[in-house]
């Protein structure tokens, strides 16, 4: 930006240099000029705002995505424990070899079983908490999709801030040509530009 910020500069100087000559257009282009240069600089806050979105919400989601995963890891880990403890013998009632009394279960093994049961279900989906496999998945598509929406504000920032620079640059050139036309065609690019940053600002475009 600091290179068209210079054109833009330069540009005045040239206006009011030649609104000194007599020429009064020249004060009109200088005042054009300071215009597009404020809209370009909130162009610019913009596209700086939307950038810092993208890479905040990229960091947020990859991080639920890395929780997510160090969840199912443990979360598999309790499922084989439990899967573990249920081949053992007096995990549950088992006939007697050669007789047909049945062996009653271990209290102590089956509580084992259950909590290794109970901590792998909150660990794949805990509402209390919020904070279970099936919640951070919804939390990281949701940062993922607004990481997403952020990267398309700062796309369209981009064609905002171009569209004001080239009428800067275009600007300029009418105040040392001095043709009138490409004053207007600067003035209109710059209407334009600033009324699609305002619909990417509002989150229309």
């Amino acid at each position: 930006m600091s290179d068209t910020i210079d054109d833009a500069k330069e540009g005045i100087e040239h206006a009011h240099h030649a609104a000194a000559h007599g020429d009064g257009s020249a004060r009109r282009i200088a005042v054009l000029i300071a215009a597009l240069a404020a809209m370009l600089a909130l162009a610019e806050m913009g596209t700086k705002s939307a950038q810092n979105e993208y890479m905040t919400r990229h960091i947020a989601a990859s991080d639920d995505w890395a929780f997510y995963q160090a969840k199912d890891v443990r979360a598999a880990m309790r499922n084989a424990e439990a899967a573990i403890l249920e081949s053992l013998p007096g995990a549950a009632g088992q006939q007697g070899a050669g007789q047909g009394a049945s062996q009653g279960a271990d209290p102590a093994l089956q509580a084992r079983v259950k909590a290794a049961r109970d901590a792998e279900t909150h660990l794949r989906d805990d509402p209390a908490a919020g904070n279970g496999m099936k919640q951070l998945a919804a939390k990281a598509q949701t940062e993922e999709a607004e990481r997403d929406h952020a990267l398309h504000r700062y796309h369209q920032f981009e064609l905002v801030v171009g569209g004001l620079q080239i009428a800067i640059v275009l600007a300029s050139v009418s105040v040392v040509t001095r043709v009138q036309t490409i004053a207007w065609a600067a003035g209109v690019l710059g209407v334009l530009a600033g009324v699609f940053g305002l619909l990417v600002h509002a989150g229309i475009a």
